[in-house]
């Protein structure tokens, strides 16, 4: 009985650690963290989107990390190394991140879904998908779920484990809405398939879609020729004449 408690300290011992990491990096961009550990110390390797705050000036800011873990969690000898997430298009907390972005912006999630699963399936995923869910409509209203999906994703057994997922939560007026992002990584053998999966055929209706910065982009672009527009018709004001004396 002691091996199976000492395997669960060490599971939630590890979620603990990755809990903490992930709140206090959310603005160097964090993605995922992977735990070692040794006889000697505990590596931990951060991928984020920005190493240089991760280090901080002159390494301050991973100093005090490092003694913050070995304080909070009681590691000995814990080693944190900082790396550069490689495609951000493939890591499922960071797209989640950006479907979050957008619908606190007040955009309309069927399009974002759409954008962002183009954008995972573009860039070599052999699988995706996207739900949102929660107060989708407006304050109020009944929550719905929308989901978004592509390719190859097994959602059971042990190839469920290959499959990496992440789930974030969008606080727009209307009330939480929770986005989940699974992604089918490149290159993934599965036990169930022999071979490699073939590279998948986008649907035309995923393919179509446009991204939603460019949207944004053109949006805004037709709202200033509409006021220009509209302040041509009107024509040069005249100022009033200053009251006689």
């Amino acid at each position: 009985m002691g091996i199976e408690k000492k395997f669960i300290e060490d599971a939630i011992s590890r979620h603990k650690v990755s809990a903490f990491l992930e709140a206090e990096l959310d603005r160097a961009g964090f993605s995922r963290v992977l735990i070692q550990r040794t006889p000697m110390v505990t590596r931990i390797n951060v991928e984020v989107m920005n190493p240089g705050k991760v280090i901080g000036k002159k390494g301050k800011s991973i100093r005090d990390l490092t003694e913050a873990i070995a304080t909070e969690f009681g590691i000995k000898d814990p080693q944190i190394s900082a790396s550069e997430v490689s495609n951000p298009s493939l890591e499922p907390r960071l797209m989640a991140k950006k479907a979050c972005r957008f619908i606190e912006m007040g955009k309309k999630i069927r399009p974002i879904l759409h954008s962002l699963l183009r954008e995972i399936m573009e860039n070599g995923a052999l699988g995706a998908e996207i739900i949102a869910s929660g107060k989708i409509a407006a304050k109020g209203g009944r929550s719905k779920s929308f989901r978004v999906f592509a390719g190859y994703i097994p959602k059971a057994g042990e190839p469920a484990r290959l499959v990496l997922e992440n789930h974030v939560t969008a606080y727009p007026k209307s009330g939480a809405i929770g986005v989940l992002v699974r992604i089918v990584a490149p290159n993934t053998v599965f036990p169930d398939k022999k071979g490699k999966v073939k590279k998948i055929e986008i649907p035309k209706i995923i393919a179509a879609a446009e991204s939603v910065e460019y949207v944004e982009q053109r949006r805004e672009g037709d709202e200033a020729k509409e006021e220009e527009r509209k302040a041509l018709a009107a024509g040069p004001q005249r100022r009033p004449h200053p009251p006689k004396r």
